[in-house]
């Protein structure tokens, strides 16, 4: 997949207005959802994608690669278990040839370069001084239990980056690598699957059945094997969820969030403003072209 049909596929807006997620409301989870498209630029910015293809990086490779760079030279099992909810011989597959294809080194450089070139054509003259020093204070506090956080250990490995711009994402990244760890390891207790993961969210979030899923490369037959173990746990009926399936994917948001307390009370009574000030941003990153127009996209999760 190249980045013109990534863009077809991630960037293109919803045919028909969505209806409101069913995603509960909470500080938490505004921080997250502000925050999203900027740490996620390091894939959907073009300066990147066109770094990336003079390595001779595909969008799929170069995404996979640009994750995983982070956390070394990794066994492709590692990586499958480290992102959790992509089916594994896609990952296995694009893992090995882009590791073959560009060396690590190039590959963080070619991200952190393009991040920086992205933010700047995006938020240009934006003082974001105080905004990382918020973030960077939730995730000193985030550094110190690494445990079963892989991903975000990975990030925190590598040295902020001199720009501000660079250090915004940077502070994003830590961020939603360090929830997403938190978040595969809830699933994961409450004995989910990582097919699952994507179908309770779909269910959770309010895409049509299998669109959010059959993304992550999983198979119909997958998926239906998949669907059909939520619904003999009595987690899905009927096309939804059922009044346990949704106790159920409470509960690991809860789990999740609880995670992240320590890092909101580091922020502290700053973090309204930071929140604020993080979707502006994200806005206009979003009006650029650089981030998913599609809400559902942005908050699956």
């Amino acid at each position: 997949m190249d980045f013109a049909q990534a863009q077809q596929v991630f960037l293109s807006a919803p045919d028909a207005e969505r209806p409101p997620a069913g995603v509960p409301d909470s500080p938490s989870r505004r921080l997250r959802d502000a925050a999203e498209p900027i740490a996620t630029i390091s894939w959907w910015g073009r300066p990147v994608n066109d770094r990336l293809a003079a390595l001779g990086l595909d969008f799929l490779t170069g995404y996979v690669w640009g994750r995983t760079a982070p956390m070394g030279e990794p066994a492709p099992l590692v990586v499958v278990a480290a992102f959790g909810v992509f089916e594994p011989g896609l990952v296995t597959g694009v893992y090995e040839q882009a590791r073959a294809t560009a060396s690590r080194a190039d590959v963080l450089a070619a991200r952190e370069q393009g991040v920086v070139e992205a933010l700047h054509d995006l938020l240009p003259g934006a003082d974001v001084t105080g905004a990382v020093a918020a973030l960077r204070r939730g995730t000193d506090v985030a550094a110190r239990d690494l445990a079963g956080r892989p991903l975000f250990a990975g990030q925190l490995s590598l040295p902020w980056p001199e720009d501000p711009l660079g250090q915004l994402w940077h502070a994003t990244t830590l961020l939603r690598e360090y929830r997403g760890d938190v978040h595969v390891a809830a699933n994961v207790a409450a004995g989910v699957t990582g097919v699952q993961m994507n179908l309770l969210t779909e269910y959770w979030v309010g895409w049509e059945h299998t669109a959010y899923a059959g993304t992550r490369g999983w198979s119909p037959e997958a998926m239906a094997e998949a669907d059909a173990g939520l619904a003999d746990r009595g987690l899905v009926a009927g096309g939804r969820l059922t009044d346990e399936g949704r106790r159920l994917r409470d509960r690991i948001e809860a789990q999740t969030e609880a995670a992240l307390a320590p890092v909101l009370d580091a922020i502290g009574p700053e973090l309204p403003e930071l929140t604020r000030r993080l979707d502006e941003w994200s806005a206009a990153i979003v009006a650029g072209g650089a981030a998913p127009p599609d809400v559902y996209k942005r908050i699956s999760g």
